[in-house]
């Protein structure tokens, strides 16, 4: 049973989860499309830089004669930068919005990529990755606070357009990479930065609008909780739960993002560029998938699609290892279309376990999310030198079957609506 509540206290036992969940209406306010709009071209074009360092790794290895866990050790200081502050930056600026964050943190990015350009060492490009990282920890929190304000209580399609957004950057990194870096060296990385200097000015904006929405928006929020009887240890199972989904989707998302272009050169014998354009069509599947999960989830509720998403795609990803290299495409854009509908919907159901704490929850997983991919890079380039690439994805395959624990997530959708 749901009762609606104003400004009683809350019980230690009871959660307060918000009523837009599945067959709500949206707000009276209605969906602020155009700021939605606005904050997923600045994910886009501050993913796109961030992926850059993924899609330059071939240079990087070649250049800088890299050993696989080296390549792993880039992408591990950068999701680790990203990851231990975005849960700080979000605990923060729960306690004090700071609208015009994101173009401090867009920023770090642009500093970051340039460095990239220039960096005549290995210390140094891990410095570079770190900045980027950081960026990345500075952007994430309060740009998914902005699209759950300018939402209208679509919360699952707010974040959807928003991770849309940033899985189009990733993809076209690899793209660009090809067309732009590849010919001209890696010098040529500095000319991405007329992309952050873009994403600053948008966010400039998006930061007016938010410094002068977020107190009335946010009393409207408070308006609209309810309570739903679940216990410390019920939401702590939750979450428990939830972070081991974004272990699984992750460090099996790192094995494709940090070395599947490796995987195509050794297995297939391709060129640096066609590997590039198979890891363009794979991350392009995943922005596509990332559209997907969040309005299915308004609908239907997050936990099917959780369960959908992840041990869904186990079939796919089993068979990946044995397929020959068109089947290999094919099976990528599948995973790729399955797997990335599971962010929104676990993001928006956290948002719903702990309302109230926006950008804690959203930097938590963020935050926790590029920690296990840089994680997942840096294990699974161990992995590599030790036994070879084709065993990284042979081992991988049954990383999606702990879809399975999806069955210890509480029904919080049906309980608001009993």
């Amino acid at each position: 049973m749901q009762t609606r509540v104003e400004s009683a206290p809350l019980s230690p036992a009871a959660i307060p989860v918000s009523t837009d969940t599945p067959a709500s209406s949206p707000s009276s306010e209605g969906t602020a499309f155009g700021v939605l709009g606005g904050i997923s071209f600045a994910h886009m074009l501050n993913d796109m830089i961030q992926s850059l360092i993924l899609a330059i790794y071939p240079i990087l290895k070649s250049d800088f004669r890299l050993s696989f866990a080296q390549v792993g050790l880039i992408t591990l200081t950068y999701q680790l930068t990203a990851s231990m502050l975005q849960p700080l930056v979000g605990m923060a600026t729960d306690r004090q919005p700071m609208p015009y964050s994101l173009p401090v943190g867009m920023g770090f990015t642009l500093c970051g990529l340039l460095l990239l350009a220039v960096a005549p060492n290995f210390p140094i490009l891990l410095l570079a990755a770190a900045l980027v990282g950081t960026g990345s920890s500075v952007f994430h929190p309060e740009s998914s606070r902005v699209a759950r304000m300018a939402s209208g209580g679509r919360h699952g399609l707010a974040q959807s357009l928003f991770q849309v957004g940033g899985n189009t950057g990733s993809s076209l990194g690899p793209l660009l990479a090809a067309w732009i870096i590849v010919p001209h060296g890696r010098a040529s990385v500095a000319w991405f930065s007329l992309a952050a200097l873009l994403a600053i000015v948008v966010l400039l904006q998006i930061g007016r609008w938010y410094g002068q929405h977020h107190v009335a928006r946010s009393k409207s929020a408070a308006r609209h909780l309810t309570v739903v009887a679940l216990s410390r240890n019920q939401i702590v199972g939750a979450l428990t739960t939830l972070g081991l989904l974004i272990f699984s989707k992750y460090f099996y998302l790192a094995s494709l993002s940090s070395y599947y272009t490796f995987y195509l050169i050794h297995k297939f014998g391709v060129s640096v560029q066609s590997a590039q354009v198979h890891l363009f069509v794979f991350l392009f599947a995943v922005a596509a998938g990332s559209l997907i999960g969040g309005p299915i989830g308004d609908r239907i509720g997050r936990k099917w699609v959780i369960w959908a998403s992840i041990l869904g795609v186990a079939p796919f990803t089993l068979l990946l290892p044995h397929a020959n290299l068109m089947w290999t495409g094919v099976l990528t854009v599948i995973i790729g279309l399955i797997l990335a509908s599971a962010f929104s919907a676990i993001l928006v159901y956290a948002h719903e376990l702990i309302p109230g704490r926006v950008g804690m929850i959203s930097g938590l997983f963020f935050g926790f999310a590029f920690g296990m991919g840089g994680i997942g890079a840096a294990v699974l380039g161990s992995l590599a030198d030790a036994h070879g690439i084709e065993y990284v994805y042979r081992l991988c395959a049954y990383l999606p079957l702990m879809g399975l624990i999806t069955v210890f997530l509480p029904n919080i959708e049906k309980r608001a609506h009993a």
